[in-house]
């Protein structure tokens, strides 16, 4: 890929080009971005997470998935979370079976049995084990200002690609990680 389309492209335009692979790996445990704040907010008082995937946020997130996946790219989620977990990990937790209908893969791995795998500082998609697409967030889970950073670097897409698959042996399906 041209470096200018590696920055100027948008995500779903990366995924869409993805041939094998798209793993996402996220290591954070408060995460407060817009498109979710609402329907977190409804979790929160009522206990009832949004799994309708024409609504809210997903309709932009659903058809990529399934798109790539009937490609035959295998898209895998692995999330590194602290327990006991947040309120944010909670809600994260119950609209997972959304991802996993639109075709994805997602496990669960607690902090304590990652102390010893290096890991990059930030979460990442890692697509066709050669681009790294990292994510930058503010202290209190909003995306951070220019929050998306490129890069096709082969020691980068290495380190991804090696912290992504020992978290991903270790970490745990979510039908059997309970909140």
């Amino acid at each position: 890929m041209p470096q200018n389309a590696l920055h100027t492209a948008t995500f779903a335009d990366l995924l869409a080009a993805t041939r094998r692979s798209a793993v996402h790996l996220e290591m954070r445990d408060v995460y407060a971005v817009g498109d979710e704040q609402e329907d977190f907010e409804n979790f929160l008082r009522t206990g009832v997470a949004n799994t309708d995937p024409t609504g809210s946020f997903w309709p932009q997130w659903v058809p990529l998935v399934e798109d790539a996946v009937g490609r035959g790219v295998v898209m895998r989620r692995a999330r590194i979370v602290s327990e006991p977990v947040t309120d944010y990990i909670r809600y994260e937790h119950a609209i997972t079976p959304v991802n996993l209908q639109a075709g994805e893969q997602v496990r669960w791995l607690p902090r304590r049995h990652a102390s010893d795998i290096a890991l990059p500082g930030n979460d990442f998609w890692l697509l066709d084990e050669r681009l790294v697409q990292f994510h930058h967030f503010t202290g209190t889970g909003d995306w951070a200002e220019n929050g998306k950073e490129r890069t096709d670097e082969p020691t980068v897409a290495a380190l991804c690609a090696a912290a992504f698959e020992k978290v991903w042996e270790r970490a745990i399906p979510h039908e059997k990680y309970t909140v």
